[in-house]
């Protein structure tokens, strides 16, 4: 019925349309066709300006009453250290632009009016006038030079590299369909190398495992930011062409496949100094949902935000990510309860080509722990400490090479304390013959023996026993009981 209804209008306008059109034609020939024109131009250029009025109140109006929100407006201020000079330049840039925009339209429209036709109209021919050709040339050239040599000085502030010996934070930001992967480095702060064929399922960003800067590096899926800190972020690609768009901190730079880029700039204000600025503002004091009474206001639930500003895809929406702003206090506090990418998914798996060798930092780790447990062992009746990192070789008495750091631990203690002496015991799981089990579980304690006298530890300060599968810690129902039923233990016989 609504459709037929439609249907219907739409026939009678144009009917009303075709007869309006006869009642001109025939007004026409009544009025002679010559006058006719004269009051249709008049008409028309009243018209003109009457647009021309309207167009130009509501063109201000609409710019006055949006003006909060806009970015270099009311409170969206740059967050960032350079983004006044890129404000600054697009301000010029829109009064000069307004104000050729405001000559020209009332131009426009007042010649409409001003030389419409009219009967006793005369044209006048101006082929040629040396003076206007001048102004119109003149005028845009000296504007242009204006604004390129204003626009170059602040490109060349805002695209300016980091200095040799400033202090400043490296990131990463790496775009793929459809998300961004951001790179922090750890402690040292350094971000480590990659290259792109290392990159697979475990490695996203095909960091090289065997550069020792990549260790500590960490991944985030939110941007940290320290307040008032220089930061340098790496933009690349892993696929199709992105952009790194940072919108409040007037940050936009291409994210190019095999190209990498880069941008550097300073925040200047925490997401909180953020809010509070836009609370001052009533735009920003309604409720993110109007349904729901009890929505955070658009201000308490404001947060920067990294976007990509290139149309990557059609779910390129999704690449939004969250950024804060923070004191450098708490940013550090943050930093340091990060976990490195390498340590936490890569380390001692298949795919980690370091399984043989121990950091400085895991070194003194174990050391440590060795140490609480030493101390717990002590505090027993039966004075049993048990090794956590010494293994063998799959169904030999090959100590692996990452067990001699334990062990060297267990020598240091001895040489400490010369009246140390202790029995070191082997166990197995259930798997295989019992007697074989026990003969294993014999050699695996006298390695460790050996090792400790290889060490400089007196033999006769050290006794080996194997136990084999007859004292389990647990029942042997699962792999991952029967590796804690594999172990190795010593017990302090004297102190």
């Amino acid at each position: 019925m609504v459709f037929l209804l439609i249907v219907l209008s739409i026939v009678l306008i144009a009917i009303i349309a075709i007869q309006v059109g006869k009642v001109a034609e025939l007004a026409t020939k009544i009025r002679g066709e010559e006058e006719m024109q004269e009051i249709v131009n008049k008409r028309q250029g009243v018209y003109m300006l009457v647009f021309l009025l309207a167009f130009l109140v509501v063109a201000v109006y609409s710019g006055a009453y949006y003006s909060n929100y806009y970015l270099g407006f009311g409170p969206l201020s740059p967050a960032s250290k350079h983004g006044k000079s890129i404000d600054d330049m697009f301000k010029w840039t829109l009064v000069i632009t307004g104000i050729v925009f405001f000559v020209t339209q009332i131009l426009l429209f007042y010649f409409a009016y001003r030389y419409r036709g009219t009967r006793s109209g005369k044209a006048q021919f101006l082929p040629h006038n040396n003076t206007v050709e001048l102004v119109w040339t003149i005028i845009p050239a000296i504007t242009m030079t204006f604004l390129v040599i204003a626009g170059l000085d602040a490109w060349n502030e805002v695209m300016a590299d980091v200095k040799e010996g400033e202090s400043y934070m490296e990131i990463e930001a790496t775009g793929y369909q459809f998300a961004w992967v951001l790179r922090y480095p750890g402690l040292d702060g350094q971000l480590g190398e990659k290259n792109y064929r290392l990159i697979d399922g475990s490695n996203p960003l095909g960091q090289n495992w065997k550069d020792d800067k990549n260790v500590d590096d960490f991944h985030s899926d939110e941007l940290w930011l320290p307040k008032g800190k220089k930061v340098r972020v790496r933009i690349t690609s892993r696929d199709v062409l992105h952009n790194f768009y940072l919108p409040h901190f007037r940050v936009k730079m291409d994210a190019v496949p095999g190209m990498p880029t880069y941008f550097v700039f300073t925040p200047t204000k925490t997401t909180e100094e953020f809010r509070q600025q836009l609370k001052k503002y009533p735009e920003y004091n309604k409720p993110v949902d109007p349904k729901d009474p009890e929505s955070l206001m658009l201000w308490e639930a404001f947060d920067f935000e990294l976007a990509c500003a290139e149309l990557c895809g059609n779910a390129h929406f999704s690449m939004r990510k969250t950024v804060k702003v923070v004191e450098e206090e708490e940013f550090l506090a943050w930093q340091q309860k990060q976990q490195s990418y390498y340590l936490n998914s890569i380390r001692f798996k298949p795919e980690d080509p370091n399984k043989d060798k121990l950091y400085d930092f895991e070194i003194k780790a174990r050391k440590q722990e060795f140490q609480d447990s030493l101390s717990k062992g002590l505090s027993r009746t039966n004075k049993t400490v048990r090794f956590k990192y010494v293994n063998f070789e799959n169904g030999s008495a090959t100590l692996t090479s990452l067990s001699k750091y334990e062990l060297d631990n267990l020598v240091e203690v001895m040489k400490q304390k010369a009246s140390i002496s202790v029995l070191l015991a082997g166990y197995t799981d259930n798997v295989g013959k019992s007697e074989e089990n026990l003969t294993l579980s014999q050699k695996r304690a006298q390695s460790v023996v050996d090792y400790l006298t290889s060490k400089g530890v007196s033999s006769g300060r050290l006794q080996s026993k194997g136990f084999g599968d007859a004292q389990p810690l647990v029942a042997n129902d699962s792999d991952a009981n029967r590796e804690k039923n594999r172990r190795t233990e010593f017990r302090v016989l004297a102190q």
